[in-house]
């Protein structure tokens, strides 16, 4: 029996990356994908099949799709909506070009990818998408704005496809992390450093604190969990025969999605305030 052919989006570290190697190893054909080119060879030294993605430009996009069709004869089992970026800053110091910015990668780029991959499956007749979205998908914290509205965009947008293809085999699924280790956070710093001004800004008080954050090392909030939490929901949403729809992975995302069901909204932005 042939493995079964998934292909990943952001596999240079992290989730992307320990979700490569733990279906590798449960014999799946993993073909990832990296932005940078650098990132793609070592990829490739390592022994996975590598494409270079780069989810903000839709040439690259559709020169991925066309190798990926290439090396597959077209068949793939599981996508995996993995690449994304969270850009810190107060919504109102956030500029219209950075948003944009956030939005091309996280909804976007991820959008048009996903509808390029969707015919293969009408095709073969099945199929899973999988997308990892996050605990901020649902709830909304302070100075995360750009990623909590890339992330509840993307949330409506799966939700509404999955509607759309509720007469299909192609099941759809979310992943919502919370607080996982990884190279977001240094990612996160860099793109603070490039596109906000905390001198000339209202909260550059908080600011300081978040900076502060974003650079310590090791877990920064409790309950933090490895890459591989995120690899086993990924299995079983390949696997299962009814798989998910939503797959919490963390206590942070199980506790404030139960908060959510519970609370007035009040009561609960109480709560996210102090986080």
């Amino acid at each position: 029996m042939a493995s079964k052919i998934v292909f990943i989006t952001g596999c240079s570290t992290g989730i992307g990356y320990t979700t490569a190697i733990e279906l590798k190893k449960r014999d799946y054909r993993v073909i990832c994908s990296a932005r940078k080119q650098t990132d793609v060879l070592r990829l490739q030294e390592q022994g996975f099949e590598a494409l270079q993605l780069d989810l903000a430009e839709s040439a690259s996009i559709q020169q991925a799709v066309k190798q990926l069709v290439k090396l597959t004869d077209g068949k793939i089992d599981g996508l995996f909506n993995n690449g994304a970026f969270g850009q810190p800053g107060a919504v109102e110091d956030l500029t219209r070009d950075v948003l944009r910015h956030q939005f091309e990668t996280n909804l976007f780029g991820t959008h048009e990818l996903t509808n390029l991959i969707i015919p293969l499956m009408r095709k073969q007749g099945y199929g899973r998408i999988l997308y990892n979205s996050s605990v901020l998908g649902f709830v909304a914290m302070k100075y995360r704005g750009a990623y909590n509205a890339s992330k509840f965009a993307l949330e409506g947008l799966v939700d509404t496809l999955r509607l759309e293809l509720h007469d299909t085999d192609i099941r759809l699924c979310l992943i919502e992390p919370g607080p996982i280790t990884s190279e977001f956070r240094k990612n996160a710093f860099a793109l603070y450093k490039n596109n906000i001004k905390p001198e000339s800004s209202f909260h550059q008080q908080a600011y300081r604190a978040m900076e502060e954050r974003l650079q310590k090392e090791g877990p920064a909030v409790p309950f933090t969990l490895p890459a591989e939490a995120v690899a086993e929901k990924v299995i079983h949403a390949l696997e299962s025969k009814s798989p998910k729809i939503r797959y919490y992975v963390t206590f942070p995302t199980y506790l404030f999605g139960f908060l959510k069901r519970i609370l007035p909204t009040v009561w609960l932005d109480k709560i996210l305030g102090k986080v």
